[in-house]
């Protein structure tokens, strides 16, 4: 369970969309606050490609597990999260934690997956990267790199470290 979690964790933040799929079974569900609710696996990842996309910037940290196995082919999990989000597009910087609870299960192909998701916030807090006048955002995988005079995309295949060609600002 421990290295699913950290797949799902590695994938979102990597924004491998496919991988991050893999993780959880076709009916799973997630909740997020009472605002936030998908009812099926398809529904969650599109709902993060499109919020989470290469403009934004994720780092998702997950510790401190509490692990019940259930059933042979159940368990459950607890995770502290402490999470960061920049979005240099409208300097905007959010930093929180909260408690993961889910529930995997044990598919046809042996291999664990995620069956529900969600978490509740502890705390959140978001800042104007404009109150940070020092702050630089110098790398970022999917090439959006922020300048004095706007934030430039750079062209590139995130699973190369060749093939950088800078285009206009955004």
């Amino acid at each position: 369970m421990t290295r699913l979690k950290y797949r799902y964790l590695r994938s979102l933040d990597t924004k491998a969309w496919e991988d991050l799929a893999d993780t959880m079974i076709p009916e799973a569900t997630a909740t997020y606050s009472e605002y936030l609710q998908f009812e099926s696996r398809e529904a969650f990842v599109a709902f993060l490609r499109n919020t989470l996309g290469p403009r934004v910037i994720t780092e998702h940290r997950c510790d401190h597990p509490e692990i019940d196995i259930t059933a042979d082919d159940a368990a459950t999990g607890t995770w502290l999260l402490a999470d960061t989000v920049l979005i240099p597009e409208h300097n905007l910087l959010m930093r929180g934690a909260a408690y993961y609870t889910d529930r995997y299960v044990r598919c046809d192909d042996g291999k664990w997956r995620i069956s529900h998701t969600g978490y509740e916030r502890t705390y959140e807090v978001v800042l104007s990267l404009s109150d940070l006048p020092s702050l630089r955002v110098t790398s970022v995988r999917w090439g959006i790199i922020a300048h004095e005079d706007g934030v430039t995309s750079i062209q590139r295949n995130p699973r190369t470290t060749s093939g950088f060609r800078e285009s206009d600002s955004a």
